[in-house]
């Protein structure tokens, strides 16, 4: 999506998940900057991503959550053409 990311990840127990987001939300917002804004170091005081984030077991419905992610896109249009419709 544009505005926003769904990711299904399988963290081992030895790892915390705010670790493991906060290291992505690092890496990637260095490679973004990198790439896309020219820069090749000092990031001091930029932020590219929100503060924010939501992390839920899955259990046994991964299946169900994959399928969630997958259509994400679809299920937001249809939600949008909803709200013009009326």
């Amino acid at each position: 999506m544009k505005d926003y990311v769904h990711m299904c990840l399988s963290i081992p127990p030895k790892l915390s998940a705010s670790h493991v987001v906060g290291y992505m939300k690092g890496k990637s917002a260095i490679s973004i900057a990198r790439n896309f804004k020219g820069k090749q170091r000092n990031f001091t005081g930029e932020a590219f991503w929100a503060r924010g984030y939501f992390v839920s077991t899955v259990g046994l419905d991964e299946k169900m959550v994959r399928a969630y992610i997958r259509n994400q896109e679809e299920q937001d249009c249809h939600r949008d053409q909803l709200k013009f419709g009326v």
